[in-house]
This record gives structure tokens, C-alpha cells and sequence, in this order.
């Protein structure tokens, strides 16, 4: 007998699937890139495309916590893991940092030739599966979450000069958090993916702008390790201190970092709200000096001078008062195209 919770989840897993498949329809022929050449039918295998140095894809990055941010991934590699896989980076150095500290685009770095698996956690996550036949289903990790996947459509899309295919594809775990996303064979890559928690609030929308071929310029991946990830709620309490250390070493398994990259959020409410933040190493310097005020709402990505050892915290609050620090470190590689 299924229970309430049940029904509940699968009718909330077909409303967005439903919902995924006219975002599918809506967007055909909106894309840019790609061209008139190769017309596909619905009975051509939909093989794994092959990429090359220079393509590039154009990404709308939303989370609920951290500004929208969009982002131009560009294939600088096609021969990394001993010629097994491609290497994606990043057109803007300021936005690799930015997708280094946060770690919310899992397609960066490493991309196999036989299936375009990401890496995480040093292995391969097969997100898509080719050939992409409707009811295919597989398993997979992404963002530390074991997903069980199925294809929930192949559809054809022709607007009477091109066709082009596209696989709308479903993934869920176990607490009730839905992955739904759509391959584009034109684009040769993600047209646009959802992560949805259990409460049905979104984690994640990526979204397909264009795309195409050809990039030039120096483009950049940072290998990143998370160092400290910590918020502070004061909620309307008086004059609270903060207290903190956290100890940086280097890469578990790619040595030092090259430098220490933050993202820092300060929210204060009204009246007499404020908060202060101090980040000091073992030399007693200080990379990170923040003051706001009642009213002030900021988030800031920078960079701080990687001596390994420990860093010390130390602040206040008062008042309705939100901050939040996440620091990573990072290891950088750049390309000239």
C-alpha cells in the first residue's frame, strides 16, 4: 500500500517532470550555435558527441543562498587522464574562484570521452547514459548524493529546418531530492539541470544560454579544496562573540595550494543590528577585515596568501545579524587558446 508521504513525493516528481518536458518544448530552436548540417530521425542512435579544443557553452548559474552567475565553460583539454577525457574550464579567472569556492557546478575539470562523466571525489559519475532510450535507468553520484536515473523521454524537435534531439532524464535519492535535466544533442552538453530537495525548494538551476565553437583567449580551472564552511545566526541576541580557528595544510592528494579563495556573506537587519569579522594567520595577518552596519547586505569573493598552519576567527554580533564564510583552497591551471 503506498503511504501518504508517497503519493505526495511521486505527485510532486510528475508535476515537475511534466513541467521539465514543456520547458523541453518551449525552448526548441532558441538556442544559438550548432548548425543546419545532419538532420537526425528519431531511430538514429544517439551517440556520445566528441568535442574539441575551443567549443564552448554559455551557463546560467541560480542557487537560493548565492547570486546567479553565469559562466563560460570552454573545453581546453581533450587528451587529460592519458587521453581518456577532456578538461573543461573557464573563460573568466574570477568566476573559476568563484565556482572553486562555492562548488556548485560539477562540470568542470575532468569530462570522459566515452560517456562525459564528471568527476567527483576523483572518480567518474556517469550523469548521462548513451544511447538515451526511454525507461534506460542507472545509478550515479553527484553533490555526495547517490541518484537512481531513467530516461523519461526522447523527444525530436523540428521546427521545420532543423531537427534536433534532446533526452529528458530523471534522477532521485533516497531523502526525497529529485535531479531532472535535459541532454541536447545540437549543443553536445546539458541544456538545463534542476536540483530540487525534499521541500521542493530548488538548489540548483543551470540553464543553457548558446553556444558554440572556436573560443579564444586564456581560460582557467582551479582545483579546489574545501577548507572551512561555517555560518553565524545571532537570530536578535546581544553583543555575541565569535570564536573560531581552523587549520590549513594543502591538497589531500595534489600538494600545496597556490592560494586561499573566500566567499563571505554579511546580512544585518535593523535597528541597532551589526557584526564584525576577523580572519588572522599564524603570522598574525590578516586577509580578511569586515565591518557592517544595521541594514548592510553584502557578499564578497576574494583571494588570501596560502601559508599552511592555523587561522584564527574572531568577531561580533548584535542585533539580527547573519554571516556566513565559506574558504577553500585552490590549485590553478590556465590555458591560452
Amino acid at each position: 500500500m503506498v503511504g501518504d508521504e508517497e503519493v505526495r513525493v511521486m505527485g510532486f516528481k510528475s508535476a515537475f517532470v511534466l513541467a521539465l518536458l514543456l520547458l523541453a518544448t518551449g525552448m526548441s530552436g532558441c538556442l544559438g550555435g550548432g548548425g543546419d548540417d545532419g538532420l537526425p530521425s528519431e531511430d538514429d542512435p544517439f551517440n556520445v558527441p566528441t568535442w574539441n579544443i575551443a567549443d564552448w557553452w554559455l551557463y546560467t548559474f541560480s542557487t537560493p543562498e548565492f547570486s546567479d552567475d553565469t559562466t563560460r565553460l570552454v573545453v581546453a583539454e581533450d587528451d587529460a587522464e592519458g587521453g581518456t577525457a577532456y578538461m573543461l574550464a573557464i573563460s573568466n579567472q574570477n568566476e573559476a574562484r568563484r565556482h572553486a569556492v562555492l562548488n556548485h557546478n560539477p562540470f568542470l575539470g575532468r569530462i570522459t570521452h566515452d560517456n562525459l562523466s564528471a568527476f567527483e571525489g576523483g572518480e567518474p559519475g556517469a550523469v548521462f547514459k548513451f544511447p538515451f532510450q526511454k525507461h534506460d535507468s542507472w545509478q550515479f553520484t553527484l553533490f555526495e548524493t547517490e541518484w537512481t536515473a531513467e530516461v523519461i523521454e526522447v523527444h525530436l524537435e523540428n521546427n521545420g529546418v532543423t531537427r534536433n534531439r534532446i533526452a529528458v532524464i530523471t534522477a532521485s535519492a533516497d531523502d526525497g531530492s529529485v535531479l531532472a535535466y535535459i541532454f541536447d544533442e545540437s549543443a553536445g552538453f546539458l541544456r538545463t539541470l534542476i536540483w530540487t530537495d525534499p521541500s521542493g525548494v530548488e538548489q540548483l538551476n543551470i540553464q543553457l544560454a548558446t553556444f558554440g565553437s572556436g573560443h579564444e583567449g586564456e581560460v582557467w580551472f582551479i582545483r579546489a579544496g574545501d577548507i572551512f564552511d561555517k555560518e553565524w545566526d545571532n537570530n536578535g541576541a546581544p553583543n555575541v562573540e565569535i570564536e573560531d580557528s581552523f587549520f590549513v595544510s594543502g591538497h589531500p592528494s595534489a600538494g600545496d595550494y597556490d592560494e586561499m579563495i573566500y566567499w563571505l556573506v554579511g546580512e544585518m537587519g535593523g535597528g541597532q543590528s551589526s557584526g564584525s569579522l576577523t580572519l588572522r594567520d599564524h603570522a598574525d595577518l590578516t586577509p580578511i577585515f569586515e565591518e557592517w552596519t544595521a541594514g548592510d547586505k553584502t557578499s564578497e569573493l576574494g583571494q588570501a596568501p596560502y601559508p599552511s598552519g592555523e587561522y584564527t576567527l574572531t568577531g561580533t554580533q548584535t542585533g539580527d545579524s547573519y554571516i556566513h564564510l565559506i574558504v577553500a583552497g585552490g590549485i590553478s591551471f590556465s590555458w591560452t587558446l
